[in-house]
């Protein structure tokens, strides 16, 4: 791959001309025409690889790859003619430019956006436009740090462009940042293998091993990628030895040793240092030494590589559940730092978390974990900052990280110009909650007060300090509280932290107490604890006569505790009040207090009438609901006599049951039950105007009873609940659920049973079991869950007694925090899922959309959209909450259900002397319609026995029979108690 490399960038693809001093248009032109070849030669290699030998990128012979540009247009013109190709080119290169327009404007309004970034790299390079390719990826790289493909492509495009020695220096500084955004092998081997190329320039030696020493130090110790950058680094040295083997016969001693031997002293040195660290294929490097040593393998040696393989063995586990896993790998990598944590070797502990930080670059947990080792532990400046940079280029959204970087740029000196500089990256960063502000503005604040020497009245560093303040209210208030609709500092805490250092700092208590003035008239006033910390302060730092100020104020404004503060007024006259002090703080206490008291009665008076109130309407609908009861019962018992009644009739008929027409079926409401004779006589003498059908009932109640009653009744197995699957919420209307339902579940396996459910007059009751072969198949059945019949969502989901397992949950969806995951809110009944889809993805990558429905497959106006990242999940909230779809405006959201309430356990009711059976729980989907209970309710209040929670045991029923039950108190009691005191 060197020679490749070296090849690639001393063969000069373009040829350099002359310019004069003073460059024209036409130079220009001609500069931004050969490098756009160079680009789209690139990129048609880059196609030619993935193709196949068949693409031919090579010239026609006799044609330079050097000919102008009219002689390329002559050819291209002479080897076709305008035709569907040609415009179809042209339409598809028309199409891009409107692309690369469009995220060129979305990247003027949003920087942040990682994927526009990409696509408009992708397009450019396509069209070959060099400069522009290169202020892109110049962009992209100081918002993000790039990935690994992302520098490798960069690097190769560069290589294949650079014709001089100036060419060559702009990608050794190309290769510098790469390997700064994250330890890659590949990366550090593509650039020592190109500065191999660069030997024969001057100091071209010393620049191929100062560059391989790097790679040793930076991921030379990598398990599974460390071997090639050892062996390239051993192969180099070697090739240069073999090359001066024959010139060392010739060689005076002394110049043999220092040439020659010195440079076999190099790959024996090596040899021995790789062999000292714990790499994969060690065995295969140990024998191939023995090979290439003309001497025995010194014992230390020996020593040192089988220490080396035996903590190979201890790091295998590690790094097998790492091959095996699947990315990000992120406890993978958590259990291997872990690890590395206990032994304490810095080098290791540092590349692993590097390692780690390659897969799981959006994780803010994993980078202040890796911050905060290196800020307590190793404290080098350099490596300490460098990684707090990468931190927030990647996380920018995380306020922890931008905290942490300010509070190490200040432990390690950084000048002042640039903290405030990286303060106000910070503030444009776009954080997700109004809080996150507060937290960097009082970081940011806390370091300009230590910088302040306030043994001096005034200084440069305090009035910054105090313009700071200012703008961090003004801030609060016009930009953040714009943003989330609150400032974010409700307790005024950035406006308390001044006015603490105007009093004790600066001995300004003018301008602390005009502060805390505005804190009290921004809605604090009634809290307690403000008064008492501006009390506080007065007492420490301002005098008696302001104390005695602010604790009358605080009486008369406080709500919440008002008996604390009149109780610290009453001890500060106490202690060094007069008598006339005393008297106007007992008059002002007692009256508030008074006035407290008489509020909170009518509070309570209230709060008992509205209790009464609500008894009243609970006293009405348990007397409306016993009454419908009763209604009910009677409709049963009546209902139960008239069945009896046709039963008995039925069996005195019997045969004569065809010819009589049916009397079991319910005549009109107008009609008198039991007259059916004189109502049919009746009808023939007014003329045949009313005709009543008695007859048998509709055909499909018919089909629908015949149907249940061919079919068998089949208890229900439990033992096959695993190949067993319950379908629910299928439409009422189905005549023939099992025809319906078994071509959509055939496809799934082979089903020996679909058991539909029905009603006792024969109507389906919307729900079956489908039971299957093999297990395999009802798992596969699952998938078919929320799939439309009839215009109705099907829920499919595994059988599972409810009885034995009572915990067991349907709801397959995440009910925690998901950074990831958007909850849209507001959409319009209309809105369809590619119309959301086009509308979220331009935000980011979407990776799954659901719109919520009914039961019945209606909208009901919520979805959540995943995205691929939390990056792309909170710049997908900044933009489109609020946005309007279809004149609806939405509301966008982190996903983040509320936790749900935990199903009361229903009480154990039992008749006396019955064993203690508990209810089922209910059900995933909620209670069922009947909850009726078949014990009588004087039984269940006698079986109603007292249990001490947490004292002994209720004796027998003899000793206790004196005791009397306490009587329940109501809300309306509790309240009259409070005011009796």
């Amino acid at each position: 791959m060197a020679t490749v490399a070296a090849s690639s960038a001393s063969e000069p693809e373009v040829e350099p001309q002359a310019r004069p001093e003073a460059e024209g248009e036409e130079d220009e032109t001609k500069a931004a025409g050969v490098g756009r070849k160079a680009l789209s030669r690139a990129v048609a290699a880059e196609a030619a690889k993935t193709k196949g030998p068949e693409w031919d990128l090579h010239p026609q012979e006799g044609v330079s790859e050097s000919d102008g540009d009219e002689e390329d247009a002559m050819a291209s013109s002479a080897e076709s003619s305008p035709g569907e190709d040609e415009w179809e080119y042209d339409e598809e290169e028309e199409k891009n430019q409107l692309e690369i327009e469009r995220l060129e404007e979305q990247l003027s309004i949003n920087a942040y956006d990682y994927n526009c970034h990409v696509e408009l790299i992708r397009l450019l390079r396509l069209e070959g436009e060099l400069n522009k390719v290169r202020m892109a990826r110049q962009k992209m790289s100081e918002t993000f740090p790039l990935t690994e493909e992302l520098w490798l492509e960069w690097l190769h495009d560069e290589i294949s462009m650079a014709v001089d020695g100036l060419d060559r220096e702009h990608v050794y500084e190309l290769f510098e940042r790469a390997v700064k955004d994250y330890i890659c092998p590949n990366i550090w081997l593509e650039y020592g293998q190109y500065s191999v190329g660069g030997i024969g320039q001057k100091g071209g030696l010393e620049k191929v091993r100062s560059v391989f020493e790097r790679a040793l130090s930076s991921v030379g110790l990598h398990v599974t990628k460390g071997l090639a950058i050892w062996e390239a680094y051993r192969e180099f040295e070697s090739a240069i030895v073999e090359a001066a083997r024959p010139v060392a016969a010739f060689l005076s001693p002394t110049d043999r040793e220092q040439t020659f031997d010195s440079q076999l002293e190099k790959v024996h040195s090596l040899f021995r240092r790789q062999l000292a660290i714990p790499l994969f294929d060690m065995e295969a490097t140990f024998a191939e030494y023995g090979e290439w040593s003309e001497d025995p393998i010194p014992e230390p040696v020996l020593q040192s590589y089988q220490k080396a393989l035996g903590q190979l063995e201890k790091y295998k586990p590690y790094e097998e559940a790492l091959l095996q896993a699947e990315a990000p790998r992120l406890a993978e990598y958590q259990a291997y730092i872990d690890f590395e944590m206990k032994i304490g070797d810095p080098a290791r502990i540092q590349l692993i978390f590097e390692r780690a930080l390659v897969e799981n670059c959006l994780v803010p947990d994993l980078w202040i974990r890796y911050s905060q080792y290196l800020d307590r532990q190793l404290k080098v400046k350099d490596l300490v900052l460098s990684v707090h940079s990468r931190a927030v280029r990647n996380c920018p959204w995380t306020v922890g990280l931008w905290s942490r970087y300010l509070l190490a740029m200040e432990r390690h000196g950084v000048d002042h110009q640039t903290i405030s500089a990286t303060f106000e990256n910070a503030l444009s960063a776009g954080f997700i909650q109004a809080t996150d502000y507060v937290e960097i503005w009082q970081v940011y604040l806390d370091y300009l007060r230590r910088r302040v020497d306030f043994r001096q009245d005034s200084s440069k560093e305090l009035e910054e300090l105090r313009s700071m303040f200012t703008r961090a209210l003004e801030y609060l208030q016009q930009e953040v509280e714009e943003r989330f609709s609150e400032s974010g500092d409700p307790s005024c805490v950035i406006m308390q932290s001044w006015a603490r250092i105007e009093a004790r700092l600066c001995n300004n208590m003018q301008k602390a107490r005009e502060l805390w003035d505005s804190i009290m008239t921004r809605g604090n006033a009634k809290f307690a604890n403000m008064w008492l910390e501006y009390y506080s302060l007065e007492r420490a730092h301002g005098d008696t006569q302001h104390c005695r100020k602010a604790l009358h104020r605080a009486v008369q404004c406080t709500t919440d505790y008002p008996e604390h503060v009149c109780e610290v007024l009453l001890t500060m006259e106490r202690t060094e009040g007069t008598l006339e002090d005393w008297d106007v703080a007992i008059q002002k206490t007692e009256t508030r207090l008074a006035r407290v008291n008489e509020q909170r009665m009518k509070a309570a008076e209230k709060e008992a009438a509205l209790v009464q109130q609500e008894e009243g309407r609970a006293e009405q609908r348990k007397k409306v609901r016993a009454e419908r009861k009763a209604l009910k019962k009677k409709k049963k018992a009546r209902v139960a006599d008239k069945r009896k009644a046709e039963e008995e009739e039925d069996r005195e008929w019997g045969e004569e049951e065809e010819e009589q027409p049916s009397k079991r079926r319910k005549l009109e409401n107008s009609l008198a039950s039991g007259a059916a004779s004189a109502v049919e006589e009746k009808t023939e003498l007014s003329g045949g105007c009313l005709t009543i059908d008695v007859g048998p009932p509709s055909k499909q109640k018919e089909k629908a009873a015949s149907l249940k009653r061919d079919m068998p009744k089949v208890a229900h197995d439990s033992s096959k609940d695993n190949v067993t699957v319950f379908v629910s919420n299928l439409p009422y209307s189905i005549e023939e659920p099992e025809v319906k339902l078994r071509p959509l579940f055939e496809a799934c396996g082979e089903v020996v049973q679909i058991r539909p459910i029905f009603s006792n007059r024969g109507d389906f009751r919307g729900y079956c079991y489908v039971e299957f072969k093999e297990e395999k198949s009802a798992r596969q059945a699952l998938e078919l869950d929320r799939k439309n019949v009839e215009g109705r969502p099907m829920f499919v989901s595994p059988c599972v007694d409810k009885s034995k397992n009572p915990d067991f949950k349907v709801f397959r969806y995440s009910t925690t925090l998901e950074k990831h995951k958007l909850f849209i809110s507001g959409l319009p009944f209309s809105c369809t899922r590619d119309e959301l889809e086009d509308i979220c993805k331009a935000h980011g990558t979407v990776k799954d959309l659901r719109l919520v429905t009914n039961r019945a497959g209606k909208p009901k106006g919520l979805a959540y959209v995943e995205y691929e990242n939390e990056a792309q999940a909170s710049q997908a909230v900044m933009k489109m909450d609020g946005m309007t779809v279809k004149e609806n405006v939405i509301k966008v959201a982190i996903s983040n259900p509320p936790q749900r309430k935990a199903p009361e356990k229903p009480e154990v009711r039992t008749a006396p002397g019955a064993p203690m059976v508990p209810r089922q729980m209910y059900g995933a989907r909620g209670k069922g319609r009947t909850q009726l209970a078949l014990l009588p309710r004087a039984l269940q209040r006698q079986s109603a026995a007292p249990q001490a929670e947490n004292g002994p045991a209720p004796g027998p029923a003899g000793s206790t029979s004196v005791a009397t039950e306490a009587p329940k108190m109501s809300n309306a009691d509790f309240a009259k108690l409070l005011l009796r005191k």
